[in-house]
């Protein structure tokens, strides 16, 4: 299968060439020829699979074979639910359509809305948006949505989850009710799959991975430890494993400000991503982790979905998230485009009932290993089958293989585990997504 066969014009062609893009995802080449043919769609799959391509290819095409679009308007809606994803959609709308006489944006709350403004009363083809935001705009009669064509909601789960149920409700409202819905995802849960009923008509369904399930190339496993050690034992994990860039996800904006204090008061290169941050200042922290200029990345979950690093080795779960589906999108920032990774939680006593949601949602239980120095004075009770079973000796951690390469970037000699610049000898292969 090739993307030709899916019958993608001359140059959405040129431009997944450009981009390395080989061969489509299963995802891609079940949902491609559908949005093409104006079928509402719910497609579920893991994150890392190709979802954006896989509507965003289609929407460009049909868009390029229509009229310009007039003052105010917007002819595609893709809602989602935080800045970073809406800038990563927006970009791959960008590097998809590089070829195509098109205009695309992104609104988002954070910034100043006055660019937005004045972006958006020329009229744009494709509006990659927040709800809040959006809502902001139409209210001052920025924009009409009246002529939306194809409205996009991906990880609609996560915008009910942060509350945006009202506002969601709001804009639907704002919709013609003749349009394609294309509802994306890496988990559906129940009241989407209700809200699915409600908008989409006749809507084929594609679910090309279990639901809920997660990478089989991604090892998990947990260590036990008291709340108070925490910190300590991702610090030796760090040094001791000689890991190398890390994504860390913390509960709270103050608990990551407080990680990131201890490492850097340790002189380790880390730097943060939450809520109370400037987007400017978020938006820097990433790309400083994406270069390689930062060795942790410690965030909340507003980076637990959407983020497209490459190759990054290892995600560790300081904190357990208390939406069990999140756990999902969060250790799916390794482990993309079928490569390996490794996703590490550091679980206390009062996260058990964490802990249990999410072995239930994945469909298997957890291996523990208890790290040398750290076994906690609160334990951490048995959990699914493991709690039938007589308790035996805790698992030792097993020495790790170094984590710190990235394809094609050396670490740096000033990250904590590292004595030198490793050399790594760039991949051959280019990935689909």
């Amino acid at each position: 299968m090739t993307f030709a066969s899916l019958g993608l014009i001359p140059p959405l062609l040129e431009a997944l060439e450009k981009l390395g893009y080989q061969q489509p995802t299963p995802v891609q080449t079940q949902a491609i020829p559908a949005v093409l043919a104006g079928r509402d769609l719910m497609a579920a799959a893991r994150t890392g699979t190709g979802k954006t391509a896989a509507f965003a290819l289609p929407i460009l095409q049909r868009l390029a074979t229509q009229g310009a679009v007039q003052a105010g308007e917007v002819r595609a809606l893709v809602l989602v639910p935080t800045r970073e994803l809406a800038e990563q959609v927006h970009q791959s709308f960008r590097d998809y359509g590089h070829f195509l006489v098109l205009r695309t944006y992104a609104a988002y709350g954070g910034v100043s809305i006055s660019p937005q403004i004045t972006a958006l009363a020329r009229g744009v083809d494709v509006l990659v948006a927040t709800p809040g935001r959006l809502l902001d705009l139409h209210r001052q009669q920025v924009l009409s949505l009246l002529q939306v064509e194809t409205l996009v909601l991906d990880e609609a789960d996560r915008m009910l989850d942060l509350g945006f149920a009202k506002e969601l409700e709001q804009v639907l409202a704002a919709l013609p009710k003749q349009r394609q819905t294309l509802l994306f995802s890496a988990t559906f849960s129940d009241d989407i799959r209700a809200l699915s009923t409600r908008l989409l008509r006749q809507p084929l369904r594609i679910e090309v991975s279990p639901r809920n399930s997660t990478a089989k190339k991604v090892k998990q496993w947990l260590a036990p430890v008291d709340k108070k050690n925490k910190p300590e034992l991702f610090c030796h994990l760090l040094k001791q494993q000689r890991w190398g860039q890390v994504l860390v996800f913390v509960k709270t904006r103050k608990g990551v400000e407080q990680l990131v204090a201890t490492l850097q008061a340790r002189g380790i290169h880390a730097d943060s991503i939450h809520g109370d941050k400037p987007q400017a200042s978020r938006l820097k922290a990433l790309e400083r982790f994406k270069a390689a200029a930062v060795q942790i990345l410690v965030a909340t979950d507003v980076a637990a979905r959407g983020l497209d690093i490459d190759d990054l080795p290892l995600v560790v779960n300081f904190d357990l998230p208390t939406v069990a589906e999140d756990y999902i999108h969060r250790i799916g920032r390794t482990g993309r485009a079928g490569a390996s990774g490794e996703a590490i939680s550091l679980v206390c006593a009062d996260e058990v009932n964490l802990l249990a949601a999410i072995e239930t949602l994945i469909g298997r239980t957890l291996e523990r290993k208890e790290i040398h120095g750290f076994a906690p004075d609160h334990r951490v009770p048995l959990t699914g089958a493991a709690a039938a079973l007589a308790p035996g000796k805790p698992q030792p951690a097993k020495p790790a293989k170094t984590q710190g390469r990235r394809s094609g970037k050396p670490v740096s000699s000033q990250w904590e585990g590292f004595d030198a610049v490793i050399p790594v000898r760039k991949p051959g292969k280019s990935r689909s997504r």
